[in-house]
């Protein structure tokens, strides 16, 4: 195949997502919800327009002119991919397959049904993909890894994988930076950010920094519309059991009946919680989120005024471009030798 052939395959797929009827959504969903209860039709409705907005002809055409058309040698690349949130790990399978290598996939038992029906839609449409996938559970014929995991799991992958080349991703998480002069337009685009696909994303924001003596009502005032994240039974589930330990312990928060806030020095906060810290001027805000830099997967700011941030709404619609933890994917594929 040939890079063309590639690309006008995946850009084939884009307006096949495009195009999918409401009853192909539901079904859908229905299967893999029975694998995953977090995988509910809003969120897995976003995790495909997501993917479709990146498989556009101008887009990919853009995006792949900046490496080599053809691998020197294609190359097996095993694939551990995630599942905390729908087709986390497409953009992997994206970047190999349309860098000319072979993509050995470990798919994660959490999105099993979404990446095996999103890959097989891509064959349908190319059936030479096929000698280009293989879904297995080892990877012991790899030439080279790509692992997205936890921190615990990422000493595993350094073990098994250290040898060859790799890339090797951990924990990290969101942040949000207000400044106080937020619209409230702003502020409700902020909760996409927060309570998209309930919290479970490395690109959803954990953490906010605000100005010192911040006014937190106009922010709760606008977050009210995801109010129904609590109908949803584990999200429930966390919610009353963290406002219980919470109580327990005597620690002051904010309570809005979904969302628990509290003042924390950390930055991973668990589901149904929103941790922040102040700051006291702009200084101390560069330092604060200099600190966290290695932790941090993307920042986001009201219309991306803060600089290298993204606009509040918009974390959970990556460019093809946005590579976890800022590693060039395409870049490492292209210098396998």
């Amino acid at each position: 195949m040939l890079h063309s052939d590639r690309l006008a395959a995946f850009v084939a797929l884009g307006n096949h997502l495009r195009q999918l009827p409401v009853d192909t959504f539901t079904e859908l969903t229905a299967h893999a919800r029975n694998r995953n209860a977090w995988f509910d039709l809003p969120n897995v409705t976003t995790a495909i327009k997501s993917v479709a907005d990146m498989l556009t002809d101008n887009t990919l055409t853009r995006w792949a002119a900046r490496y080599p058309a053809e691998p020197t040698a294609p190359k097996q690349v095993g694939v551990v991919m995630a599942g905390n949130i729908p087709l986390v790990g497409f953009h992997d399978a994206l970047c190999v397959l349309l860098s000319g290598h072979t993509l050995l996939a470990k798919l994660s038992r959490d999105d099993s049904v979404l990446m095996t029906w999103v890959l097989n839609e891509l064959t349908k449409l190319e059936p030479r993909f096929q000698a280009r996938i293989q879904i297995q559970e080892r990877l012991n014929d790899a030439d080279a890894f790509i692992a997205t995991g936890s921190d615990n799991t990422a000493r595993y992958f350094d073990y098994y994988f250290g040898k060859r080349p790799h890339i090797i991703r951990r924990n990290r998480t969101s942040l949000g930076v207000l400044t106080g002069h937020e619209t409230d337009h702003e502020l409700s685009l902020l909760g996409e950010d927060i309570f998209r696909y309930y919290g479970l994303g490395c690109r959803n924001v954990s953490k906010l920094f605000v100005p010192q003596n911040y006014n937190f009502s106009p922010l709760l005032d606008s977050l009210r519309p995801w109010h129904h994240v609590v109908d949803h039974h584990k999200y429930n589930n966390n919610y009353d059991y963290n406002k219980s330990i919470l109580l327990v312990n005597g620690v002051p928060h904010l309570d809005t009946g979904y969302l628990l806030l509290l003042e924390s020095p950390l930055l991973v906060s668990p589901i149904s919680v929103l941790h922040y810290g102040t700051y006291a001027h702009e200084v101390d805000l560069v330092d604060q989120l200099t600190d966290v830099a290695a932790q941090t997967q993307c920042i986001v700011s009201g219309s991306g005024q803060w600089a290298g941030s993204t606009a509040f709404g918009q974390a959970q619609y990556p460019s093809v471009s946005d590579y976890a933890d800022g590693v060039d994917t395409m870049a490492f594929l292209a210098e396998l030798a």
